[in-house]
């Protein structure tokens, strides 16, 4: 008998229909083969699959059995496709029957089309499905399967379940079966019921009619983002209130920035303080970075949504392929990590220069486009840079109290390491200086708090998402040229400081415009609806290099 079994495999973030077939022949020499470009993981589903099925109390059939992925052309990889091909080797096998609701093709046919038509971007991953616009007998079984089994039979936390979910609601499936511990994540997709499994057995009894497994209840995803808390407190750093004032204008707009100080300064614990003044993820946001991090294999198991944006601090010895995204088979890199929330470089001149070239067209374009033999493709990598520099070698030059001891060559050698093209793309530079014992030991009040700061940085992004909303973009730093000039025109004061600025440090196009945006932030979180003069003089003090 022949059971055929949708499945989905995924090219990056986009996903493609596979069908599972699976053939028990009476006749031949009995065999396991499995084809339609299998990788290593998938050809090892063999040994998976036969001893979960005897763990589980069903017969392995002496028979031969063929496992085809169709469409054979398209590579296929991951565990995912365990279960999809247990259960069709049952079904094919006639050691289960299915008991489901009977129901027309019309019937069928209406209640699809009764559905949300909303599309959902597709995403990555192996799944098996079946197809669910009507019950048959014919070896097609009802609902999408999804998940990697254990030697036991039990189903293992399986990577992109929320993805098969958003799969499953574009293509109007209305019912999908995931491992219990990863089905929280599909849980969040509206209209499709998720089925959550802890064995094959208990399955193989749901789908029987004998004990049905309650589906999952959808999961609010804003009450998860709510209730996320910052990891770090900006009122726990001891003074830089200039750096604390850079971090603020960099969150409210989504700024680029470089710090520059000796070690010990706060640099890093600024960094890590700056996502919990950012505004929180919305639904949208959340969704997008969460369908990343599934296509990686990074949600722990139980785990529903990504509650706080992302914070990345890759070490400088990371290679291109692991900050921009590569490989054989192309995953994603920091940069696509870091989507919508902090890409954190600690000591960026250590980091090989060649890499950090690499990231000047996702800092422009806000994603990143790989190009192998296998096949092309892209992730969004719309992040904030955040980046940390000592001012030489050694750490202290300009030191109040101790001394450099590099030379002019070996600081010179240094500065070099980081290009200009890579400066020109950061907006906000400033220098950390070290901190003055007295506030080291406590004498002077602790600041705002990152609750109160974020609640000033909402109120300038809300503005933004006002003013930019009919553009697709929600920040100032999203802005084109186009946007730029027709939302930040100044008065003749702010053009005569511009013009002086740009003669005199000499400033690209770029720094012209990226100039402009940090000004309207500025204004933005001063509740001014035109750019004055003290904005863009307060802009101008980031662009001076400090590196």
């Amino acid at each position: 008998m022949l059971a055929r079994i949708e499945s989905v495999a995924c090219v990056g973030l986009e996903s493609f229909l596979v069908e599972v077939e699976v053939d028990v022949a009476e006749k031949g020499f009995p065999g396991f083969s499995i084809v339609g470009l299998p990788d290593k993981a998938v050809a090892e589903a063999r040994e998976r699959v036969k001893t979960a099925l005897v763990n589980s109390g069903f017969a392995f059939p002496q028979k031969k059995i063929i496992v085809n992925l169709a469409p054979a052309d398209l590579p296929k990889e991951g565990s995912a496709y365990d279960l999809p091909i247990a259960v069709g080797i049952l079904v094919a096998n006639g050691d289960i029957q299915c008991h489901c609701e009977s129901r027309t093709r019309a019937e069928a046919i209406s209640d699809v089309e009764s559905r949300d038509n909303s599309l959902v971007e597709p995403s990555n991953a192996g799944i098996a499905s079946v197809r669910n616009t009507e019950t048959r007998n014919d070896g097609v079984v009802e609902g999408l399967f999804y998940g990697e089994l254990s030697l036991d039979g039990g189903l293992r936390h399986t990577k992109g379940t929320l993805l098969v979910a958003l799969y499953a609601k574009k293509e109007h499936k209305q019912r999908i079966f995931l491992p219990v511990l990863s089905a929280n994540e599909a849980a969040v997709v509206k209209g499709i019921e998720v089925i959550p499994v802890r064995n094959l057995k208990e399955l193989i009894f749901h789908l029987m009619g004998e004990k049905k497994i309650e589906p999952l209840k959808k999961i609010e995803i804003k009450s998860l983002v709510e209730a996320a808390l910052p990891e770090f407190d900006m009122a726990d750093v001891v003074g830089q209130e200039t750096a604390k004032r850079a971090l603020i204008i960099s969150a409210a707009g989504g700024h680029n920035i470089l710090m520059s100080g000796p070690p010990g300064s706060g640099k890093t614990m600024l960094s890590r303080a700056l996502p919990g003044i950012m505004p929180l993820m919305s639904e949208e946001e959340s969704m997008e970075v969460t369908r990343i991090y599934s296509a990686a294999g990074l949600m722990t198991a139980g785990e529903a949504v990504v509650r706080r944006r992302p914070f990345r601090s890759p070490h400088h010895s990371t290679s291109m392929a692991g900050l921009i995204g590569g490989g054989s088979r192309p995953v994603p890199g920091e940069v696509s990590l870091a989507h919508l929330g902090v890409l954190f470089l600690d000591e960026m001149a250590e980091f090989p220069r060649s890499v950090l070239e690499s990231m000047r067209q996702p800092m422009e374009d806000g994603k990143v486009e790989i190009s192998r033999v296998a096949g092309r493709v892209e992730y969004p990598a719309s992040f904030q840079l955040v980046a940390a520099v000592n001012p030489c070698p050694c750490g202290y030059l300009g030191h109040p109290t101790k001394e450099c001891k590099c030379s002019m060559r070996e600081i010179e050698r240094y500065k070099r390491r980081i290009s200009g093209p890579i400066l020109d793309r950061i907006d906000l530079h400033i220098n950390v200086p070290a901190v003055e014992t007295e506030k080291i030991l406590g004498t002077v009040e602790k600041g705002e708090s990152s609750k109160d700061i974020r609640e000033k940085v909402m109120m300038a992004r809300v503005k933004q998402s006002e003013r930019l909303l009919k553009f697709g973009i929600f920040c100032n730093s999203q802005m084109k040229n186009k946007q730029v000039k027709e939302f930040c025109r100044l008065d003749i004061d702010g053009v005569h400081i511009l013009r002086l600025a740009m003669e005199k440090f000499d400033l690209s196009a770029r720094s012209y415009f990226r100039v402009l945006k940090v000004a309207r932030t500025i204004a933005d979180l001063e509740r001014s609806e035109s750019i004055l003069a003290g904005h863009i003089g307060e802009a101008l003090q980031y662009r001076e290099r400090v590196f």
